[in-house]
């Protein structure tokens, strides 16, 4: 069964009918063919696939589309400036070498600018519980960290 869904995706209304089964994730990568929200788990293990809806940071392989109807949806690729600068918290992951592969990136982004307004000159172990439930598999974790602070106190 086909549902029609409309919502805003990184600013832009998006109406399209998909299956009532379609995932957030899936409808954002298959249905608008925008590729920087990661598929890594399919369980809302790793966090890969973390986007804003409604300006809340959510795991959307784990939220059906029709759960977005109505929605303000932002992904990665909405952060960034119209220009194509990229967003405080992006430079400051690149700046810091919060990345290697890039596969969590995405998530922890969208997951470390929720910390914005709500702790001010977060404790490493307040930027690591915000974290919790993103999985990194290469790097060590204090260079995340590093990057969230600086990105943080970029975004004030």
């Amino acid at each position: 069964m086909s549902v029609n869904i409309t919502m805003k995706v990184n600013g832009t209304s998006v109406t399209a009918a998909v299956p009532a089964s379609t995932t957030l994730v899936d409808f954002i990568r298959e249905h608008l063919r925008l590729t920087g929200t990661h598929v890594g788990c399919n369980t809302s293990q790793c966090g890969a696939c973390t986007v804003h809806v409604n300006g809340r940071a959510v795991k959307s392989c784990n939220m059906l589309v029709v759960q977005a109807q109505g929605a303000d949806v932002m992904t990665i690729e909405g952060l960034a400036a119209a220009n194509g600068d990229m967003h405080p918290m992006q430079a400051a992951f690149k700046e810091n070498h919060g990345l290697q592969c890039g596969f969590c990136t995405p998530g922890m982004v969208m997951s470390a600018c929720e910390l914005k307004g709500k702790v001010t000159n977060p404790s490493d172990e307040e930027i690591r519980a915000c974290l919790d439930g993103n999985i990194c598999r290469c790097t060590g974790y204090q260079n995340i960290v590093t990057s969230v602070k600086a990105g943080l106190a970029a975004m004030q």
